[in-house]
């Protein structure tokens, strides 16, 4: 198992280039989907992903329906998903949390921030 293996979920692409940028910088290993389908297919094929990023509004399928169909299957409901969201409003941090997120991080990513949740889930060594 690749025990590093970050997937990053975010339709907007500069998003994805951006932390793929920062968390490949750090020695993780990124792979990334521009929706929440392609996400779920790609974690339903890949059992090394560790960890997810995942962005909370995105056009279709939402980073919350995402998590509730994760949650509902019985090969990724253990996958830890840390939310990522525009939405810094109160009880968006709860609403996440609530809808199975293991963690919450707003945007813009305060980098520090994100490495020390990844670390929760993740090996770097």
């Amino acid at each position: 198992m690749a025990d590093n293996k970050v997937l990053i979920v975010d339709d907007d692409n500069r998003n994805i280039f951006a932390l793929t940028a920062v968390l490949k910088a750090r020695g993780y290993q990124c792979i990334s989907a521009t929706g929440a389908e392609e996400g779920l297919e790609i974690l339903t094929n890949d059992g090394d992903i560790a960890v997810v990023l995942m962005d909370m509004m995105m056009p279709g399928l939402d980073g919350y329906e995402a998590m509730a169909r994760m949650r509902n299957s019985p090969e990724l409901k253990d996958v830890p998903v840390i939310a990522v969201t525009a939405q810094a409003m109160l009880g968006d941090k709860e609403r996440c949390i609530n809808a199975g997120a293991a963690g919450y991080i707003s945007k813009p990513i305060d980098v520090d921030e994100l490495i020390r949740m990844l670390n929760l889930y993740v090996l770097t060594e």
